[in-house]
């Protein structure tokens, strides 16, 4: 037949995907072949309708499209039929977008309703690749392309086991069992859900040149491994398995810890691990704005990026990293702001509400860093915004060797390291060293190594005969380490080599016990498990030398972490001051794995008074509290108290917070203090012998630190005369009986 071509008489029609001819032409349900030019043939299903004229076949816009017809063109138009044996759909993969760009949504459409409605609707209809046309599903027009038809296997037909042949055919009819999968367009923003949709192709989102070493990070294996657990492994799996799981990607990571750890150039290289944009760094004080509104959004406009793209392209959207540094800048707990326009009450309810609001964003990742979690409004810890909560503490020894690799790698490949720099020993040396410490220690050996290649004349020259043999030794790592580069959180040797600066003097066995309690305290320390925490008084007269013998027992104890809370660095502090100085002590031991806390001359901390406003109730609840306080796990601590009033530290009932108590007597015999006499060496064999005949069976009761005192004033006399002086001093002490 010869027809001419016709415009679809209904909308209905238009959907059907048929050309529409009238009854007495052909019959409803045919096959026929559309020739357009003498190449090119389309096959459409029939329909018929009362309202098209005898002799017109009328298509709708896609077909008319696709098949390149105009109104009013003459077509030939034949019969087809197809051969049921080869030319049934076994599976047909659809090309699917929405078909007006206004009617648009960002809702997940079910693929797998889709596709049985759409066999139900176009059942027993031919369908050629490259075939345009619209379906209708859930009140939306959706534009249809055939993107690939596969024969149904000819073995399944005849009702045998299929043979697992697969053939590509251009033209096929669709029957009841056959399989359609839906792919998005390429720029849609439609959102499929169900199996019935192509696996995308999709890209990893780690990089796959990330490595730990050139990345510059070391000592944080573990943290990563578990950042990587909880972050991103629900991102690595396909998309469609995570949906049937129900599972939600993780959308904030909290790291926190002490300066210099490597918090910040953590998050920078998680931007780098992952194939994501460029990570957006924000610190936190550039948010904050003088105009009311305005620091509310600047956060809007960091978040601006990620939702304009996820209303576009729904589940592919990209990974939008944005890191916050310095958090605790404008993530304050809300409602303790002194000002009254509560500006940081309003930046932390825009913030949570773009994490997870009502209109919440799946293709973000919000990185904040801080050194004061404790300040952080709680509304952004709990699970679904900041939910992974990641402590960046000082590096172990493994961890140190790493670093240290790290920053000496480059003068390594240059031969600048001496064959002496031992990296092991290094890192067994620098206890309680951060990252950033680790690297300014090398600097400083740098600096060293370079100096001794500059000449010190008028000018300063570099010496460059000898520069060309330039390298950094052992020394000058040993000598940046002595004077340079001092742990924040270690062992300040000034703090305790005051306190024995004469040495510890063994008068007898009182003192060597002492010792010997300190050392087991230590070991028990060490090796327990069952008390991470031990605290141990050591109680006696003034002038004992309790604080030299705590000092001597923490020095001893080699413990990466060493303070000395003393009263001399809390003069003129208010009762408040003074808590908050005590507790950062405590605070700043619990970062170590081993540390020793020494509280010197406890009652002078209370400001106790036998008379008047007798002591500060509120640092004796502090120190209470802090005394019993449990450490970390992980975190081992010993306290070693030093009082001269056992008896009020026991009416404030402060005894029962020490695990024991140890006292230190006064030397209290004749032979005693000849011992330490002896020890001291200050006088001459003859003047001790003539003391110790005057001290022959006598009891004396004086404190190693005022002998010391009285010592030194008598050799300040005449030789003749200093026995007679030591003597007398000694009896204005208290009567030699």
């Amino acid at each position: 037949l010869t027809m001419q071509a016709a415009r679809c008489p209904t909308d209905e029609l238009s959907l059907s995907n048929c050309a529409v001819v009238n009854e007495k032409d052909l019959q409803s349900g045919q096959h026929v072949t559309v020739k357009t030019t003498p190449n090119h043939k389309f096959v459409f299903t029939v329909t018929t309708h009362h309202t098209v004229a005898p002799g017109s076949i009328a298509f709708s816009l896609p077909q008319r499209k696709w098949a390149g017809l105009s109104i009013g063109q003459e077509v030939e138009v034949a019969n087809y039929n197809f051969d049921k044996s080869k030319q049934c759909i076994g599976a047909m993969t659809i090309e699917i977008d929405f078909l007006q760009k206004k009617s648009t949504d960002s809702s997940p459409y079910d693929s797998d309703r889709m596709a049985a409605e759409f066999i139900q609707q176009f059942n027993n209809q031919g369908f050629s690749v490259t075939q345009q046309f619209v379906f209708s599903f859930c009140d939306k027009l959706f534009g249809l392309m055939v993107k690939d038809i596969e024969a149904m296997d000819a073995s399944i037909l005849r009702g045998e086991p299929a043979s697992g042949k697969k053939q590509k055919i251009d033209i096929g009819l669709m029957v009841g069992n056959s399989q359609v999968i839906f792919e998005k367009a390429e720029s849609s923003c439609l959102t499929l859900v169900g199996k019935a949709k192509t696996k995308e192709a999709r890209q990893s989102i780690i990089n796959p040149e990330w490595n730990f070493e050139k990345m510059g990070i070391g000592g944080l294996d573990k943290e990563f491994s578990d950042i990587f657990r909880r972050a991103f492994a629900s991102r690595v799996f396909p998309p469609d398995i995570v949906e049937q799981m129900g599972c939600k990607h993780v959308k904030g990571i909290m790291l926190f810890g002490p300066p210099g750890c490597g918090k910040t150039l953590m998050a920078r290289q998680i931007g780098k691990m992952l194939n994501a944009r460029e990570p957006k760094v924000v610190n936190g004080p550039e948010i904050l704005n003088k105009y009311v509104g305005e620091s509310e959004a600047n956060i809007r406009k960091l978040f601006a990026d990620a939702e304009e793209e996820q209303k576009r392209l729904g589940a592919n959207s990209g990974l939008h990293i944005i890191i916050f540094d310095e958090l605790d800048a404008i993530c304050k707990q809300r409602g303790t702001g002194a000002s009254s326009t509560g500006v940081h009450d309003t930046v932390v309810n825009q913030l949570l509400s773009k994490i997870d609001g009502v209109e919440q964003l799946n293709n973000i990742l919000v990185i904040g860093m801080t050194n004061r979690p404790d300040l952080i409004d709680d509304a952004l810890m709990r699970p679904g915004r900041f939910e992974v909560k990641m402590e960046i503490s000082l590096p172990d020894e493994k961890g140190r060797v790493q670093i240290l690799t790290i920053h000496t790698n480059k003068m390594r490949g240059y031969n600048l390291l001496a064959p002496d720099v031992d990296i092991k020993e290094l890192a067994a040396d620098t206890k309680n060293y951060s990252g950033a410490e680790l690297e300014g220690l090398v600097r400083a050996a740098q600096s060293t190594a370079m100096n001794r290649h500059i000449k010190a004349t008028s000018t300063v020259e570099v010496d460059m005969e000898k520069a060309e043999k330039l390298q950094v030794t052992r020394s000058d790592f040993m000598g940046s380490l002595d004077n340079d580069i001092k742990p924040a959180f270690g062992t300040n040797q000034e703090d305790y080599s005051n306190y024995i600066m004469n040495g510890i003097i063994k008068w007898g066995d009182p003192v060597t016990r002492v010792l010997g309690d300190g050392e087991l305290l230590v070991q028990q320390t060490k090796n327990s498990d069952r008390t991470p925490l031990v605290a141990v008084l050591l109680e006696g007269p003034p002038h004992s030398g309790k604080t030299a013998l705590a000092a001597q027992i923490a020095e001893d104890s080699e413990f990466p972490f060493i303070k000395i809370c003393s009263p001399d660095k809390m003069i003129g502090h208010s009762e408040i001051s003074k808590c908050q100085a005590i507790k950062k002590v405590f605070d700043d031991a619990y970062k170590s794995q081993l540390s020793c806390v020494v509280v010197d001359d406890i009652e002078r901390l209370l400001d106790y008074v036998p008379i008047g406003p007798r002591f500060s109730n509120l640092v004796l609840q502090a120190l209470l509290v802090l005394l019993k306080k449990t450490p970390p796990k992980g975190r081992k601590l010993l306290i070693i108290g030093t009082t001269s009033r056992k008896d009020v530290l026991q009416e404030m009932e402060m005894l029962d917070a020490f695990s024991t108590t140890i006292h230190i007597p006064n030397i209290s015999t004749g032979e005693q203090l000849v011992d330490a006499l002896e020890l001291l060496g200050s006088f001459t064999d003859k003047e001790r012998a003539s003391i110790a005949h005057q001290l022959k069976g006598k009891r004396v009761w004086i404190g190693i630190k005022k002998l010391l005192v009285l010592i030194e004033m008598s050799l300040q006399m005449d030789p003749e005369y200093r026995v007679t002086k030591f003597l007398s001093l000694l009896r204005d002490e208290g009567p030699l009986d």
